[in-house]
């Protein structure tokens, strides 16, 4: 079964650290913030989201990557990350429910967690099912690690 293997915030940029519980609201996590508001955050790109799996394939090719490190608020585990596109929708927990907007776009900041820096090795277009993605919260609520996540139909 899908859960949420680990809940990151920072005020600010990368690694965010983890977190036991959080409340999450229309403008994302409470307590994480953007250094760059530009490119993060907003009601579109309110949560970010990876998977644990893609991490584990990255460390596996050598890349120096943890859960948190690439910026995403939620690290996740147990489901099929290229099942996961714009349009999808996911349950988390027994209250938060948010809707895929879009995958992201990786950027240098990011550089530090791959061999050579290369970031572009979480980038869509050239390695499908392993980017991050951005979402937008269409019911809030409270999550915690171990909370369940589901792929809504």
């Amino acid at each position: 079964m899908a859960h949420v293997h680990q809940i990151n915030i920072s005020n600010g940029g990368v690694p965010k650290t983890p977190v036991p519980r959080a409340r999450v609201t229309v403008d994302g996590v409470v307590g994480d913030d953007h250094n760059d508001t530009v490119h993060h955050g907003g009601p579109e790109r309110a949560l970010c989201l990876f998977s644990l799996e893609v991490i584990e394939r990255f460390q596996d090719e050598g890349h120096p990557i943890e859960a948190g490190y690439a910026g995403e608020n939620l690290t996740i585990t147990g489901l099929d990350w290229a099942e996961l596109v714009p349009g999808s929708k996911l349950a988390i927990g027994d209250e938060v429910v948010a809707d895929i907007t879009s995958y992201t776009s990786p950027c240098a900041t990011n550089a530090a967690w791959f061999k050579g820096g290369d970031f572009t090795r979480m980038l869509q277009s050239r390695h499908p099912g392993e980017s991050r993605v951005y979402a937008r919260v269409i019911r809030t609520g409270a999550i915690a690690e171990g909370d369940a996540v589901r792929l809504i139909a």
